[in-house]
């Protein structure tokens, strides 16, 4: 019997896990293989479509910390764009300290916009990301900070439904706002952009690039074992009580807003080192990234893969990326139009998304092998 230690063990004991974990090291290690052939072997993979690989599994992996908080807590989060900026941006001010005297204006302490700007002095929230440890702690901590402040006050408060998502929505929208103005020492507009490099490696070369891929599809595999390992333990059985019966939680004795702040803590966890891993690959992190339009397109990827399955949320955050890109090389100017009548025909026709659709195939094809056993098991 599997004592509560073991609990971060049990997820290499499902088979969906183990097969979701098998697909995408393999997937991982064709692209790698293929980016070290010869640039005119017919499989080669280029750099750029390595890149556009490693962000779409950070898109995942953002996907994966959604699904764990509205598909198993039933909380509908519009917010988390904001967490994964915010990773972001810990990430950006991490790398543009990176730069020292190589930047436009040769300043060895402050950036270019600063320089820009006549900023003399480099802000208080700025000291200590030269170092990569205080940068990779913020990544982590300044979204679990915010969620933690954020999510004390509307659990304690019990917002729940629609006015939660909304309140999550107006979160990320204020920080739109505040990080677009230039007195917040951020970049404003532009963001911060023009990274030389990473833990010392050339951010433009081919194996930092592969190495950023490898990271990203590292980073997902922990990020979905974690999620699953919450989801299977006790932890995760009292969250599916929490989303289909509060109410009735409340009165068997469970503090409630305990379990829903510790799972929005780890999402935007999760969510801070998606944006993280983002940043170096894209190039650039700007407040657009907070657009509550974003964080509803996240919710999206997770309804076409299927919800509550974390597995779904992957499948689903790959396939609209990569709709996204196919789209706006064929139709740029009707993409959008594009995309949203793929959504709405897959919610019309596939209400459980297309994890939904696997599962039922899955069911189907073990059938005849359960009803096998039933008849040797008759007298």
């Amino acid at each position: 019997m599997m004592t509560s230690r073991h609990w971060l063990a049990r997820p290499f004991g499902e088979r969906s896990t183990l097969t979701f974990l098998a697909v995408l090291c393999s997937a991982m290690a064709l692209v790698v293989l293929a980016n070290l052939l010869p640039a005119d072997h017919p499989l080669h993979v280029s750099t750029y479509t390595v890149t556009l690989l490693g962000k779409y599994l950070c898109y995942a992996l953002l996907a994966v910390a959604v699904d764990l908080v509205w598909g198993y807590l039933g909380i509908l989060s519009l917010g988390h764009g904001a967490f994964f900026a915010l990773g972001g941006y810990a990430m950006g001010m991490y790398l543009m300290r990176q730069i020292g005297d190589r930047g436009v204006y040769g300043d060895p302490l402050l950036p270019d916009f600063m320089v820009f700007l006549d900023w003399d002095s480099l802000p208080w929230y700025w000291l200590g990301f030269d170092m990569p440890g205080v940068a990779f702690a913020m990544v982590l901590l300044a979204p679990g900070l915010l969620a933690l402040v954020f999510g004390f006050l509307a659990f304690r408060s019990r917002v729940t439904g629609v006015y939660l998502s909304i309140i999550t929505q107006a979160l990320t929208f204020a920080l739109m706002l505040a990080f677009f103005r230039n007195e917040m020492g951020f970049g404003g507009n532009n963001g911060l952009t023009d990274f030389k490099e990473l833990l010392g490696f050339d951010l433009s070369a081919d194996s930092t690039r592969l190495g950023l891929f490898i990271a990203s599809g590292v980073a997902l595999a922990i990020g979905f074992l974690l999620c699953r390992a919450i989801v299977v333990s006790k932890l995760g059985r009292v969250c599916v009580a929490v989303r289909d019966a509060e109410s009735r939680t409340r009165f068997l004795g469970y503090r409630v807003e305990r379990y829903q702040l510790f799972v929005f803590v780890v999402s935007a966890m999760l969510a801070g080192v998606a944006g993280a891993l983002y940043v170096p690959q894209v190039g650039i992190i700007n407040p657009s990234e907070f657009s509550p339009l974003f964080s509803i397109e996240i919710v999206v990827w997770v309804a076409l893969g299927g919800r509550a399955t974390l597995y779904g949320a992957v499948i689903g955050a790959l396939a609209v990326n990569y709709a996204k890109s196919v789209f706006t090389g064929i139709m740029p100017e009707a993409w959008l139009f594009a995309l949203g009548a793929l959504f709405v025909l897959v919610t019309v026709l596939l209400p459980q998304g297309i994890a939904g659709v696997l599962s039922r195939r899955r069911q189907h094809d073990d059938a005849p092998n359960n009803m096998a056993v039933k008849q040797e098991a008759t007298p």
